[in-house]
């Protein structure tokens, strides 16, 4: 009879909660205990819920969900059906850039599982449309970027006046209160390291002697040829030391500088290993074995058209350049992962003749089809871009413009004493902070128009170009870098080019 009277009453709603704090200290851990404690309660007073349990991450950065454990154990959970429904504090706490929320809000979505967004007032199982979201979770990456552009600005200042820490000291040095020390039994090796390049032994050869030595590097495991190459190249051996080599893009991600930034160099950083007269002899032998390869002029930093554009489709990572010798000698591109592990990723190599080829084939194609392709897309993108984009900013006006009214209004009824002080005050707010939202909205469509308008002055290049255009026929370098974002590998007879202006084009590989 229980049995019976159990099964009929309704199912109670599985509600998890997660929490953030982006930092480890005492202060940042003391709320983290406050909201884990908060949402228990929160959700245990509720009589139509069950608690699922509380999630959480403490200590890291919020600009990438790949980083966050706990995040990833509740999508875990909720793709198990362990969870109906997540409460969380806010945009910002849950995801700090528009892809990484759209994409998780979407997955669970998907899964018919809805998130409340307590700040924003937000309920994915309600919302019309995303763009909202999409306008919140830009507002929540832009308070991500303003943070890091202050911790950029710091770091600039340091630049200038040489007081940067040298977090992570090169192989040689060790970190004594923030400044570079001479590890005396690492600079030994360093010391060999060139001396062993000017003896004229290439990289390979010397990481070799050193791993037949049972010498160590910094972290354990093997020298490889790339390490030894890394070391001959820092000038940081000779005691001067140059800032910003890398910098981190609109997505948090390391990227080496190109020019992008200015470059800070402080002679007399630190105390020397090498001499700078051995260490330019170096650069020249360097120099020279380039020259000797035919591989002075591949570009910076002496890479490839393809290089780290290639993406495989089976397990994300990027293709690695190898020189095959079956018979003949020719240039592939394989996954690094099945480099690594045969087993993890199936992808087989793809020959470089064979991507030219094929980039020369879908040109021509847009050459020759322009109008049918390139001219349709461009107006269509155009016209649904400015006519969404141009209707909502209206609707902000006229939102923003009543609420201007509404205070006016309020403002006159208070002086005739119609309203009581504390009313007036509590509506005044309301009617403030109802005004900042919406104009904080604005300025994120107009930052959303604008990357529209990126895709649209892009597409306009490409079809500048196709229009007057001959058809190719040779693979053309500076038209796919300028073109070209990535290539995707979906099989050895099949691969897809990523335009820069958001088509991606399948093309069929063939023998050359």
């Amino acid at each position: 009879m229980n049995d019976v009277l159990d099964s009929e009453l309704p199912k109670k709603l599985r509600v998890a909660a997660y929490c953030r704090v982006s930092t480890d200290s005492d202060e940042q851990l003391g709320s983290l205990d406050a909201q884990i404690k908060h949402y228990e309660s929160h959700i245990k007073d509720n009589p139509e819920w069950e608690y699922a349990g509380l999630y959480y991450d403490e200590g890291i950065t919020g600009t990438s969900k790949e980083k966050r454990p706990g995040l990833l154990k509740m999508i875990s959970d909720c793709e198990n059906k362990k969870i109906d429904y997540i409460i969380t504090k806010s945009i910002s706490r849950f995801a700090r850039n528009t892809t990484d929320c759209l994409e998780l809000v979407r997955k669970l979505i998907d899964l018919n599982i809805f998130i409340y967004f307590e700040k924003e007032n937000i309920h994915t199982g309600t919302m019309d449309s995303e763009l909202m979201l999409s306008i919140l979770s830009g507002m929540a990456a832009e308070e991500s970027n303003s943070n890091a552009q202050n911790q950029k600005w710091s770091s600039t200042k340091r630049f200038q006046n040489g007081s940067f820490r040298i977090s992570f000291p090169p192989y040689g040095y060790d970190n004594v209160d923030g400044k570079l020390v001479v590890n005396k039994q690492q600079a030994q090796i360093v010391k060999f390291i060139f001396n062993q390049v000017l003896a004229g032994n290439s990289s390979i050869q010397v990481a070799k002697q050193l791993n037949d030595r049972d010498v160590k590097p910094s972290r354990g495991g093997l020298w490889r040829d790339s390490t030894i190459r890394a070391i001959i190249k820092n000038e940081k051996y000779t005691g001067d030391a140059l800032f910003q080599k890398t910098y981190a893009d609109c997505n948090f991600k390391r990227k080496i500088n190109k020019g992008e930034l200015d470059q800070y160099f402080v002679a007399n950083h630190h105390d020397p290993i090498i001499s700078h007269e051995t260490f330019d002899a170096v650069q020249d032998v360097i120099i020279q074995r380039c020259k000797e390869k035919n591989n002075i002029d591949k570009g910076p930093n002496n890479t490839y058209p393809f290089s780290g554009k290639i993406i495989c489709s089976n397990c994300g990572r990027p293709f690695k350049r190898r020189i095959h010798r079956n018979g003949k000698k020719y240039v592939a591109w394989r996954c690094k992962t099945h480099i690594q592990d045969i087993s993890k990723c199936s992808m087989k190599f793809i020959r470089e003749t064979e991507i030219e080829h094929a980039f020369v084939t879908m040109i021509n194609k847009l050459v020759y089809g322009n109008d049918v392709v390139l001219r349709p897309l461009f107006n269509s993108v155009k016209e649904i871009g400015m006519t969404n984009g141009e209707a909502r900013i209206n609707e902000l006006n006229k939102l923003i413009s009543d609420n201007s009214e509404q205070r006016r209004i309020l403002g006159d009824l208070f002086a005739k004493n119609y309203l009581d002080q504390a009313v007036y005050l509590k509506s005044n707010n309301e009617l403030l902070n109802e005004s900042a939202r919406l104009e904080q909205q604005q300025k994120s469509l107009l930052r959303l128009l604008n990357s529209e308008t990126e895709i649209i002055d892009e597409l306009r290049s490409l079809m500048k170009f196709t229009n007057k255009a001959m058809m190719l026929s040779g693979f053309d370098t500076m038209l796919f870098e300028r073109f070209v974002e990535r290539i995707i590998v979906y099989s050895q007879e099949e691969i897809a080019f990523e335009l820069k202006c958001g088509i991606i084009i399948k093309e069929r590989l063939v023998i050359t």
